[in-house]
């Protein structure tokens, strides 16, 4: 006998005036991460003001009358309202209330964590997958183990995550923000490892800040190289021409000598005997 699961009663209630989520970041390479995925937006120039990007805020729904919380690793809004006290920040984010419902979603494992970006229970404590996929439906939901640098991309169809296949590059195409996600290798935050990524839609990867400081030196380095190879040759080029002026004087030097030696002989003198 199947049972029919009771469809919820949803509803997007503001969040009280001192609200608090004080859930404690669970491994230390979750935060940096969101950041790097930020900052990379940042700095292209592709995190529209009127957006959110953000990690570990707390994620509201009403739910059957309670209030449900979700503190994704990170996720982006394409369009929040303008916040009511913008110096303090947002301590919650109610999508329909506030803007739009979250477009991407991100979920970073660790060893410390169990395996709620998977589960589908329903029941208090909701579980994550249940969360995004049936209460907030967010369209791409990514889960990330930066130990192994695994990535998979769930696709919401027909109101079911689906996963989806990555390119011949390894990566995936996120509509949401027009651009490519993928793993990739690099430094930072004195950790060597594996890193979510950004890549525009010629393949160009968009850099952190540490790396276009590093292609600023590069250039630098470069123009001063230039630099230097200028003064080489400014100075053989000198030197050609101080040379070809010693030549020159010489020639005329030996050019009036053998004027000179002409008239003596014109004269009946030998040039020799003087």
């Amino acid at each position: 006998m199947s049972v029919t699961r009771k469809k919820p009663v949803i509803t997007w209630e503001k969040s009280p005036d001192d609200f608090r989520y004080d859930e404690p970041v669970d491994d230390t390479i979750q935060t940096p991460i969101a950041v790097a995925l930020n900052e990379a937006l940042y700095m292209a120039g592709r995190l529209p003001k009127t957006a959110l990007a953000s990690t570990n805020i707390a994620v509201c729904a009403t739910i059957d009358g309670k209030l449900t919380i979700k503190a994704p690793d990170w996720f982006y809004v394409p369009y929040i309202l303008p916040m009511e006290s913008p110096s303090f920040g947002l301590r919650s984010y109610t999508p329909y209330r506030e803007g739009d419902v979250l477009a991407i979603v991100m979920e970073f494992l660790s060893q410390t964590k169990g395996e709620e970006e998977y589960s589908t229970d329903s029941e208090p404590p909701m579980g994550k997958w249940y969360y995004y996929e049936q209460i907030l439906q967010v369209p791409t939901y990514a889960i990330f183990e930066p130990s192994s640098g695994r990535l998979e991309v769930y696709e919401l169809k027909y109101q079911k995550y689906r996963q989806r296949k990555p390119d011949e590059n390894n990566r995936y195409w996120i509509a949401e923000v027009e651009l490519f996600l993928g793993v990739g290798q690099g430094k930072r935050e004195n950790r060597t490892g594996n890193w979510l990524r950004w890549w525009d839609e010629n393949g160009q990867i968009l850099p952190w800040t540490v790396e276009l400081l590093e292609q600023q030196d590069q250039l630098l380095e470069q123009q001063d190289q230039l630099l230097e190879q200028k003064d080489q040759l400014l100075e053989q080029e000198q030197e050609r021409e101080r040379s070809q002026q010693k030549e020159q004087l010489l020639e005329a030097a030996l050019a009036e000598l053998a004027l000179l030696k002409e008239k003596l002989n014109s004269a009946g003198i030998n040039p020799e005997d003087i």
